[in-house]
């Protein structure tokens, strides 16, 4: 997919300009407790939003295998995978370079040994590699295009039964990205629900 400059800066620019101030956020994921630093222009830098706190609490694990968290944001998703799953191999990747900056800030803060982040837009920084499970907490208020083509882009970076899981708000599009799943994976499942959010999983029945 062609890249479209952002007119305005928001936590998917790919270089933030506003001001560093940063902020510690701290929060119990799952039962494990954590600290993240935050700042302007990243993802939720206040807390923990509800449909990323829906997808750590509910996403599938695997017990070992490459883990992909695309568009990381300043981490907790990876991150909270990486020290559930220990064995694992997370890593982590968002178009802005603040919230790559801040993820692996983080990834120290919180002792994590078994993730890295990198910057790149969509699956550019992981090109040529599989994964045993991609996690996305899309972002939405980039358009539509940007979110089905991660979707699109899946099964290429998935190994066979793959697993892709995403968090989607119900009113902005939730139907029409269930739909996509379908006719991407030929399958989609509801793995939890609250507030309006649902995840989504896909298992990925054949490599392309």
């Amino acid at each position: 997919m062609e890249r479209k400059p952002y007119e305005k800066e928001h936590y998917y620019s790919e270089k933030p300009k506003s001001k560093i101030q940063l902020a510690l956020l701290r929060t119990y994921l799952r039962g494990q407790f954590f600290e993240f630093l935050t700042c302007a222009s990243v993802f939720s830098k206040k807390r923990i939003d509800i449909g990323t706190r829906l997808l750590v609490e509910s996403m599938i694990l695997p017990k070992e295998g490459d883990f992909l968290d695309l568009g990381c944001g300043y981490g907790p998703v990876g991150i909270a995978a990486a020290k559930m799953s220990p064995r694992i191999h997370v890593v982590m990747t968002d178009v802005n370079e603040r919230a790559v900056w801040l993820a692996k800030k983080n990834l120290k803060r919180n002792r994590i040994k078994n993730a890295k982040a990198h910057q790149g837009f969509m699956y550019e920084p992981v090109e040529g590699r599989r994964f045993k499970t991609i996690l996305s907490n899309p972002p939405v208020s980039a358009g539509m295009e940007i979110v089905t083509s991660i979707i699109q882009g899946a099964p290429s970076h998935l190994t066979e039964d793959g697993l892709f899981q995403l968090v989607v708000r119900s009113r902005k599009g939730g139907k029409r990205l269930f739909s996509e799943l379908e006719k991407t994976f030929d399958n989609v499942e509801v793995l939890a629900r609250r507030s309006g959010y649902r995840v989504l999983y896909s298992k990925n029945l054949k490599t392309k």
